[in-house]
């Protein structure tokens, strides 16, 4: 069964919904690094990881939907929710680094 534009628009805002909930996450986790509360940094981004398998289900719905030859129409929406997933995906990254950069520091 394809899914037709609506339905692919509206996966894709459910990937933006986690995506930006998990960034939200994040940069409040960097505002605790700031203040050496490195246990609730690492709590937010353990909620924040969360979310992003929420929005990575999305995605991989719609790949194996792909993968299974049915058409997924993709728009200019659906590509601007996977480069919002990513860049929540590479500040997960950044933050844990910055936790272990932080708290190995030389004061």
């Amino acid at each position: 069964m394809s899914m037709n534009k609506e339905e692919v628009s509206m996966v894709a805002m459910e990937i933006v919904a986690f995506a930006g909930d998990a960034r939200t996450k994040f940069l409040k986790a960097m505002d605790e690094m700031a203040e050496n509360n490195f246990e609730e940094a690492e709590r937010l981004i353990r909620e924040g990881d969360e979310l992003v398998v929420g929005a990575h289900k999305q995605e991989k719905d719609l790949i194996a939907q792909e993968s299974a030859g049915e058409n997924v129409e993709i728009s200019f929406f659906t590509i601007h929710a996977q480069d919002y997933l990513m860049t929540s995906m590479l500040l997960s990254d950044m933050c844990k680094r910055f936790v272990k950069i932080l708290r190995d520091r030389k004061v």
